[in-house]
């Protein structure tokens, strides 16, 4: 008897035991069918920094849910080259497989963050390539610029085991690519060549058929969309834009100094040089130093306006200014290269407009105006020059300024040459501006 209830105890305990290990298997294992997790993340539009701090959030939550792919949905033609090497990084460094899903175009700098995925799968009538590298108006980039863009993509389509000679086409027009391309053309694959020359896995109509490729088709799926902050702040980094804001800020504190009181101008100026700030502050490239560095620029020049000295505290206040604003930017050289572009318009501006409509407002406080007329008792110091010759005698001593009675008029007069004495007789010898010099008559 005591044999059958040890043996059922074992029995029991082995049961529960079987239990427990099966339900935590999973654990163990990673994530099952019913509990993957999968992070979609929409990638459209054009690329800037702000795309990429966007990014790297996302990121890190799929990192902190042990998600277990990260899928990118692109449709973009590109942007700048510093944000898509910063989302290049985020992708290659991820733990998490993360797989390129064009669904409409991934060009230029498109295309570079589309090789830095493991996979890439292709709408149809999508397209990847022709990452040729341009300049803010359109030109193409000067050839170094070419060389490193080209480089980049080869080096990127060597780590993920794709055709670097083709990646670089899509860059370096003069690349010459037997059946592939000629000189003077750049890579631009379609979804079918890009199969071809396997820059792509396959062709997929849908989420539904890209979760299927990738066996995920019963995973949760977590959208990631861009706040209203990321949103705000992608619009204000964006290198479109930045110039536009120093140009509207600079202009709006311009016309308030032209023009009487304090109203829109001013308002609409200082709101311009608060979104730059703010919206950069929100994308992550400035913190709360570089506000204070603003700040203290604004205020040191506002003190060199209304207590003018030597130009120490302008200096020092347009200093600590333009610090703040080029190092609050994501690329300091191009935020410091914006601002004096955005200066120099704003003071042709100003040129133009004190020639044709002449200085009001604030700047009136710098320019004697006031005029002062004989009739109203006031005598320009160029009438004493009528003093010239004529005489009169100290009432003070001349050491060398004092006063003298010349005709019986009170005068602030100079000696010329020694001092002399009170109550001594003395004569006009010239007159500079505002002073009359004299000489004594006991040694003329």
């Amino acid at each position: 008897m005591k044999k059958t209830n040890m043996r059922f105890s074992v029995s029991l305990i082995l049961f529960m035991l079987t239990i427990w290990v099966g339900s935590h298997i999973p654990y163990a294992f990673g994530n099952t069918s019913q509990n993957q997790i999968v992070y979609w993340i929409p990638i459209e539009e054009n690329i800037e920094q702000g795309l990429s701090q966007y990014l790297k959030r996302a990121f890190a939550e799929a990192e902190e849910s042990q998600a277990d792919a990260i899928i990118l949905e692109i449709d973009t033609l590109g942007g700048e080259v510093n944000a898509a090497l910063d989302i290049g990084k985020t992708i290659s460094s991820s733990s998490i497989p993360v797989t390129a899903y064009i669904k409409k175009e991934a060009i230029s700098a498109g295309a570079y963050i589309s090789l830095n995925a493991k996979k890439i799968l292709m709408a149809p009538g999508s397209t990847l390539g022709a990452a040729e590298p341009r300049t803010i108006s359109g030109a193409t980039a000067d050839p170094k610029m070419v060389a490193m863009w080209a480089s980049n993509m080869r080096s990127v389509a060597e780590a993920n085991g794709y055709n670097p000679d083709i990646a670089a086409g899509m860059v370096d027009r003069n690349l010459v690519i037997d059946e592939v391309k000629s000189k003077g053309e750049l890579v631009s694959l379609s979804a079918e060549q890009a199969v071809t020359y396997e820059f792509a896995d396959k062709i997929v109509a849908d989420r539904t058929e890209v979760l299927s490729q990738l066996q995920l088709q019963n995973a949760e799926v977590i959208e990631v969309s861009l706040t209203p902050s990321e949103k705000f702040a992608r619009f204000i980094t964006s290198p479109y834009v930045i110039p536009v804001l120093f140009l509207i800020g600079l202009a709006g504190i311009a016309v308030e100094l032209f023009t009487p009181g304090f109203g829109l101008p001013g308002a609409v100026g200082l709101s311009s040089f608060g979104l730059y700030f703010f919206g950069h502050y929100i994308a992550g490239f400035a913190g709360p130093e570089i506000l204070i560095l603003f700040v203290v620029g604004v205020f040191l020049m506002g003190i060199e306006i209304i207590v003018p000295g030597f130009g120490i505290f302008g200096l020092l206040g347009f200093g600590s200014l333009v610090a703040g604003i080029a190092f609050a930017a994501f690329d300091p050289f191009f935020g410091l290269t914006s601002f004096i572009i955005a200066l120099m318009l704003t003071a042709v501006g100003i040129i133009i407009a004190i020639k044709y409509f002449g200085v009001k407002g604030t700047w009136n406080m710098f320019i004697l105006r006031s005029e002062q007329k004989n009739e109203s008792g006031y005598n320009s110091s160029n009438g004493k020059h009528t003093l010239i010759g004529k005489k009169g005698v100290t009432t003070t001593p001349l050491r060398p300024s004092g006063w003298a009675l010349i005709e019986g008029e009170r005068f602030d007069v100079m000696s010329e040459g020694a001092f002399i004495d009170q109550d001594t007789p003395i004569q006009v010898v010239r007159v500079s501006g505002a002073s009359v010099f004299v000489r004594s008559q006991k040694s003329s």
